[in-house]
């Protein structure tokens, strides 16, 4: 009887050690996945940050094609019409 309490007792010593670095074993692992998230997360931050600067940029940009546009038209119209008089004169 005490042989059965004795292979019992180190049979759940040895399971409650072998549960323990296997515990460590999955931390180490969960530690090193959490890592590596919070480093393509990072990284995935910084591209849409990059990509939301690059679409302000172009909106300021396409703002001052519209006005120079514009512009251009004005001064089109203007020639128009400063040829318009010339004829006019002559």
């Amino acid at each position: 009887m005490t042989e059965a309490l004795i292979t019992g007792a180190v049979a759940l010593t040895v399971c409650m050690i072998n549960n323990h670095f296997e515990q460590r074993s999955l931390r180490a692992q969960n530690d090193k996945a959490a890592a590596l998230v919070a480093y393509r997360l990072e990284q995935l931050e910084q591209k849409v940050q990059a990509h939301n600067h690059l679409v302000e940029r172009m909106y300021h940009v396409e703002e001052r094609t519209q006005i120079q546009e514009e512009r251009i038209k004005a001064a089109n119209r203007r020639i128009t019409d400063l040829e318009k008089e010339r004829k006019a004169y002559e």
